[in-house]
């Protein structure tokens, strides 16, 4: 009888982990869901010209103190897709987002949908039609980073 104790105390610890997690991440889903519909209703329709794009750290891409402010600690440590381009008559820093960052072109003029400084949709690009993004497989995921 005693032999048994510690196997089912360990398996009734790793159920109540994973209990809570099943409802952390419940949680964290409906409030990405709340701020993707937010983002959505602010969103409008720019025309912007790419300068550059390319993968940085917040602190090194050059965005207001507001942003750097907003972001946790993991998101200021970790690189997003950035892209500097001109709006109208002005040369902005924009973030991206990864699903879209390699469909949109260098030096060429397009129209996204932006919702303050990020661009969440590519409309369409002048003198072409929006890209596919290509599927990568498996291996090009985990060493192409």
């Amino acid at each position: 009888m005693s032999r048994w104790i510690i196997p089912l105390i360990i398996l009734l610890v790793v159920a109540a982990v994973l209990v809570v997690l099943y409802f952390l991440g419940r949680r964290a889903q409906k409030k990405a869901d709340e701020q993707e519909l937010k983002m959505e209703e602010a969103a409008q329709k720019i025309s912007l010209l790419v300068i550059d794009k390319k993968k940085m750290r917040l602190k090194d891409a050059g965005f207001p103190q507001v942003v750097m402010d907003n972001a946790n600690f993991m998101a200021k440590r970790a690189k997003v897709p950035v892209i500097k381009a001109k709006v109208g008559p002005k040369i902005m820093t924009l973030m991206c987002d990864p699903k879209i960052f390699d469909g949109i072109p260098l030096k060429k003029e397009c129209k996204v949908m932006a919702s303050g400084i990020y661009i969440s949709k590519i409309i369409s690009i002048r003198g072409g039609q929006v890209p596919e993004p290509e599927k990568k497989g498996f291996f090009k995921r985990v060493f192409n980073r």
